[in-house]
């Protein structure tokens, strides 16, 4: 109830503003976090949980970090973003979509991106944090993990217990592939060559966003007198699923710097330019014409009676970029 007539009063209040009308995205407002008293602002932009993309909800994560990202373009007094990271990973797509929106955001306005790892950033967690201008991290942030899974339970032997038959009516010899009905004695090895050779596609992907996003950011510290971290030349032999510590990535170059959040904005700072800034926040703003719409969609999770939001189970047949700790 709190959220709710908080809500309100901000919408009574007309604090809000809509920052892409255009697309039919989320309306943010935008908090100081900290007043440092100078024009100079950074942007803090949190990915914190499960990455997911909610599908067309214009409250999703994707969307709303791109809103995030587009508000911190048009504000002439923001100079940086940090990256709040504090995820375990989550679905593919999503993350690589967050992960090109950064990329895309540095490129077009020259603006720097630190990442700044919390408890967590791993595996999604990590790809989003790659493109990012610089990488700081605690020495016991969890991260690495770079790797991709995709499972699907299979419940055949239970039906076969109880009596239940199924029927399939199929298109063609692969249309039934990850079928939960389907005994595994029955699952080639053409199919388990396939679901294979997507996997590691995704994973190529996964280690070719890691190589480029480092080698762009090395290029461009090394040109503007702050040299960061190199990838060690072994670094794909830990990119085998295996989570690290913080002090073991930036030992491997995965990161640049260890510290925490205060860290991240004096690197931001000084990659930007700028003697100091205050640090502020775009957040997503729920009032009634924006919660009760949420309240009806079923692509967006189920909603407590306290109005709070229940992370998404995984889905069978989806690509993660998860750790392993978090599968379930």
């Amino acid at each position: 109830m709190v959220l709710l007539f908080g809500a309100l009063a901000d919408w009574m209040l007309g604090l809000v503003w809509d920052t892409e009308a255009d697309t039919a995205g989320p309306r943010l407002r935008e908090v100081v976090l900290e007043d440092r008293h100078t024009d100079h602002k950074v942007a803090v932009i949190p990915v914190e949980g499960l990455i997911v993309g909610f599908g067309d909800s214009p409250y999703s994560m994707v969307r709303v970090i791109k809103a995030q990202l587009k508000a911190a373009r048009r504000d002439h007094r923001v100079k940086a973003v940090i990256l709040k990271i504090d995820s375990p990973g989550g679905e593919v797509l999503a993350a690589d979509q967050i992960s090109q929106a950064i990329r895309q955001f540095q490129d077009e306005t020259g603006k720097p991106v630190v990442a700044s790892m919390s408890s967590v950033a791993a595996s999604g967690g990590y790809y989003v944090a790659a493109p990012c201008r610089w990488i700081v991290a605690h020495e016991l942030t969890i991260t690495g993990s770079i790797g991709v899974i995709l499972q699907a339970l299979n419940y055949r032997g239970l039906m076969d217990k109880v009596g239940l038959v199924p029927q399939t009516f199929k298109s063609g010899p692969y249309k039934d592939m990850l079928s939960p009905t389907k005994r595994p004695s029955d699952i080639t090895d053409e199919e388990r060559a396939m679901i294979q050779a997507l996997v590691n596609q995704t994973y190529e992907r996964f280690k070719q966003t890691v190589a480029e996003g480092r080698q762009r950011a090395a290029q461009m510290n090394r040109d503007a007198g702050t040299p960061g971290r190199l990838l060690d030349t072994a670094w794909t032999n830990y990119a085998d699923g295996r989570v690290l510590s913080g002090k073991q990535a930036w030992e491997l170059g995965f990161v640049d710097e260890l510290g925490d959040l205060q860290t991240a904005l004096q690197r931001a700072t000084k990659l930007a330019g700028i003697p100091d800034a205050s640090l502020v926040e775009y957040r997503p703003v729920f009032d009634l014409s924006t919660l009760l719409p949420l309240l009806i969609r079923s692509d967006v999770g189920r909603v407590k009676v306290d109005f709070g939001l229940e992370l998404p189970k995984l889905r069978p047949g989806y690509l993660y970029f998860l750790a392993p700790t978090y599968l379930h």
